[in-house]
């Protein structure tokens, strides 16, 4: 019996889940907000949010893991210094997914993927 654990597989290997996972975390974290499709929005939704999570305690554990997970300083500092502060007193759902249409192109589902004020 196939039972799918931890996600859908996006139609990818795993190192290049992972590596996208990474990368749109960044630019989550960087711009606040992303425009990607539905199934890599909804993926990136839980990844982030653990990520916040970890970084909401904010010692030397912490940062360790999230620079283990996001190799830019600039967003690691961003992290720690402006969205963990901001989330302190949040207990999840830090991120929010606005279905935005289809694309012209293939007819995929798009949405806007944010991160909650």
């Amino acid at each position: 019996m196939i039972k799918n654990h931890n996600g859908s597989k996006l139609g990818v290997t795993s190192s290049h889940k992972k590596a996208m996972l990474r990368n749109m975390a960044a630019e989550l974290f960087l711009h606040e907000k992303i425009t990607t499709t539905l199934p890599k929005a909804k993926e990136l939704t839980s990844y982030a949010e653990k990520l916040v999570t970890k970084a909401k305690k904010a010692d030397l554990s912490a940062i360790r893991a999230i620079h283990g997970e996001i190799n830019n300083k600039e967003v690691v500092k961003k992290v720690f210094d402006v969205l963990a502060p901001r989330y302190k007193e949040r207990n999840g759902g830090y991120t929010q997914i606005l279905r935005v249409g289809t694309r012209r192109g293939d007819s995929a589902e798009m949405a806007i993927v944010k991160l909650v004020v």
